[in-house]
């Protein structure tokens, strides 16, 4: 297995990662009210872990080699992307559903694809391009026409989608010089810094001292998700074109839904399961043509 092909089984555990993590973080929106004390908590719960795996000899030997445009650019990082758009994204989710916030949060393949091309120069073939239209009407189709209605909610979690998607694009820049779990720790580390002083500034940061063994317990589930898919997606990221791994993202829109349906509505309806099919279908197909594109590629070198 090259590392290709490595990364790309890692953006598809990103995606299943991601998948559950949308459904459980609706649960812990409900038990953890304040939704910033609970992004807060939870970023704070994933810096610390990273903090330790980054205190090898050989991590400590990259950090102390980044220079100042590296330190401005994680720093960067955890600003559009460790800590704005997580109490965006938290607040909308807990005044929405999962699959409303799953729905615009998969939308993030668009907005890396209209960013990758101009900035990162990624080329897209015609498949491709195809590709991600059938992923957008498959994945507006799996919502329903009928239940979806953007509100107040939902321009929330589009606002730190938006974020993510430049957050990414910066990310993969970055990327080819600092390693990946420098750039996961910085992401967590210095957002839950600026989420921290957040709470201070708007007097909520005594409400962390007072989360009960069931709040915990759920900030726990919470922060393993977000470690899980910090560490996954980055290392994809690294190896990966943006618009792929965001592309294959995707699929963690049946995911949620179908637990969605399991657990809550106890409602699967056929048109779900068709446009689940039809996004892992339009997944498959831009995996296949990107894999096409490589070969190609590299028989020409």
């Amino acid at each position: 297995m090259n590392l290709k092909q490595k990364a790309l089984y890692l953006a598809f555990a990103t995606a299943v990662i991601s998948g559950l993590s949308v459904f459980f973080n609706s649960f812990a929106t409900k038990v953890i009210t304040n939704s910033n004390v609970l992004t807060t908590a939870k970023n704070i719960l994933v810096a610390l872990i990273l903090s330790l795996v980054i205190l090898t000899p050989t991590i400590i030997k990259k950090l102390s080699a980044l220079n100042l445009k590296d330190w401005r650019n994680l720093f960067l990082i955890g600003i559009i992307g460790g800590s704005i758009p997580f109490l965006l994204f938290f607040k909308g989710l807990s005044l929405t559903s999962p699959v409303n916030a799953g729905f615009i949060h998969k939308t993030l393949f668009i907005w890396v694809a209209l960013l990758a091309v101009p900035f990162l120069k990624e080329k897209l073939s015609k498949i491709q391009w195809l590709a991600l239209a059938i992923l957008l009407i498959g994945n507006y189709f799996l919502v329903g026409l009928k239940s979806f209605s953007f509100s107040t909610a939902d321009l929330l979690i589009l606002g730190a989608t938006l974020m993510w998607a430049v957050e990414f694009v910066i990310a993969k820049k970055i990327l080819k010089n600092i390693d990946f779990k420098i750039v996961s720790w910085a992401r967590m580390f210095l957002g839950a810094i600026i989420l921290l002083g957040y709470l201070i500034i708007t007097k909520q940061a005594g409400a962390l001292f007072a989360l009960n063994l069931n709040q915990w317990s759920w900030l726990a589930i919470s922060s393993i998700f977000l470690l899980g898919y910090v560490l996954t997606w980055y290392q994809a990221l690294q190896k990966l074109p943006a618009t792929l791994v965001t592309s294959v993202l995707v699929i963690a829109s049946p995911i949620t839904t179908a637990l969605n349906a399991l657990f809550i509505t106890h409602k699967y309806s056929l048109n779900q399961g068709l446009s689940s099919l039809v996004l892992i279908i339009a997944a498959s197909l831009f995996v296949y043509a990107f894999s096409r594109i490589n070969k190609t590629e590299s028989a020409t070198v």
